[in-house]
């Protein structure tokens, strides 16, 4: 039902748009000649001429390049030496290592077409500080050409309808989600030092599709929605034996509040995506979040949380005494921060998250996982694991000589803690990665 009208709701806004930039040009009462000012006759009007609007100078449209980069150099202290924690920067990152690492660039381009319409295209290169090679081949993780080298992908390119109907926009092509960065990571701050908790553990941040985009109240802006419907791709090419071509899509959404000046401010977010299709051994598979976001935030201090519970149908099979059987997987996640002002150029950050990849797993079973990871479209038992829970801390300074540039030493912990019973086959003992970091972010362009 929340599907069928969600495609209802796009499909009205598309046709609603077609007649918005029309302007009905009426007949004069009659074709009688009228008498100017100076009592002469005047030229009778013909009847269903055009009109010319004057020339509204307050508009500005916005053509600009933009772009933004944060990296850091870091010291990796300690390393899990089993290897764990695939999504995040510093898999793979032997004990000891240390470098200069770019783990964002973007470039982007902001163009109004005109008053209704405007595009953009943002190209972006995100590496990892894993330099292992990507299967058979010689090329390293993360963005990289055959001989190494950063290169961009396409991330963002879409054309936006501004006010199909008062308060609401209409947004086709590659383009965020509501998932994260349209709030949550704004109200966070400090995506250069790490990813939302949501966006670490792989949700969509962006995706091919169309969406609503909205407020309720479009002079005050306090209380709005986002609506989406995306072929749950992100920027990959789908194969035609790839089970999302043509077949299942994401359906997100989220609504937000925002209180005593905007201060206050509440986000519920929700999404939902079929992944593959019911075979003779095991049932369809898909997976939906439901995630929740308040914060408090001022110019001289911030407090946030963030949590979210996401199922993921049909992720593993349990093998128990009476046989197997298929098994859902319930992640559970919360994440809780703070940032402020210390002074003039100063500031500081904190933020603690808990993950538990599975709320109901039971340490006595054995499991298998048939998952495909949240936020992708290829299965991948790598990437997500009922069997790791993790504990994330992050804590540092933030020093900015001037606007859009900030330098911030800072700290970077993870703990990984089996649930398995240490009797089980592949249980591995508690550890943890500790890195070093100064980071460096700047912006330029807006």
């Amino acid at each position: 039902m929340i599907k069928n009208l969600l495609i209802a709701f796009l499909l009205l806004s598309v046709f609603t748009a077609r007649g918005f930039d029309r302007k009905t040009v009426f007949p004069s009462d009659s074709g009688r000649t009228a008498k100017t000012d100076s009592g002469t006759k005047a030229k009778p009007a013909s009847i269903g001429a055009k009109t010319t609007d004057p020339a509204d100078t307050t508009w500005k449209p916005v053509r600009r390049l933009w772009g933004l980069t944060f990296g850091d150099f870091y010291y990796d202290a300690h390393a899990d030496a089993s290897n764990r924690g695939p999504e995040t920067n510093y898999n793979g990152v032997p004990t000891y290592r240390n470098a200069f690492q770019f783990r964002r660039i973007y470039l982007g381009y902001d163009y109004d077409i005109n008053k209704k319409f405007s595009a953009e295209v943002l190209l972006a290169s995100e590496p990892s500080a894993n330099t292992a090679v990507s299967g058979t081949t010689t090329i390293s993780n993360s963005d990289n050409l055959a001989d190494n080298k950063m290169s961009f992908f396409i991330k963002l390119f879409d054309l936006r309808v501004k006010n199909v109907w008062t308060g609401t926009d209409f947004v086709v092509g590659e383009q965020l989600t509501p998932v994260t960065v349209m709030l949550t990571e704004q109200i966070w701050g400090y995506r250069s030092i790490e990813k939302t908790i949501a966006d670490l553990h792989k949700s969509n941040l962006y995706d091919i599709g169309g969406a609503l985009e909205g407020n309720f109240d479009p002079d005050t802006r306090n209380f709005g929605y986002n609506l989406m419907i995306g072929d749950n791709s992100q920027s990959a090419l789908l194969g035609a034996t790839n089970a999302n071509t043509g077949f299942y899509k994401a359906f997100y959404g989220d609504v937000y509040a925002k209180f005593l000046d905007k201060t206050l401010i509440f986000d519920l977010y929700g999404d939902d995506m079929k992944t593959s299709p019911a075979t003779a051994a095991l049932g369809g598979q898909s997976h939906n979040m439901i995630k929740g976001f308040a914060a408090y935030t001022t110019p001289k201090i911030t407090f946030g949380v963030e949590a979210y519970t996401e199922e993921i149908e049909n992720a593993l099979t349990e093998v128990t005494p009476t046989g197997k059987v298929g098994e859902n997987a319930r992640v559970e996640a919360i994440s809780l921060y703070t940032h402020g002002a210390i002074c003039k150029n100063w500031g500081f950050f904190a933020r603690y998250d808990n993950y538990n990849p599975d709320k109901d797993f039971n340490a006595a079973d054995v499991y298998t996982v048939n998952a495909i990871t949240p936020g992708t479209t290829t299965t991948s038992p790598t990437a997500y694991t009922p069997f790791t829970k993790e504990h994330f801390i992050t804590a540092g300074l933030d020093y900015s000589p001037a606007k859009n540039i900030h330098f911030m030493p800072n700290v970077w912990f993870i703990q990984y803690e089996d649930l398995r019973d240490p009797t089980t086959t592949g249980w591995l003992p508690d550890s943890h990665v500790l890195v070093w970091r100064l980071t460096f972010f700047y912006q330029f362009g807006k």
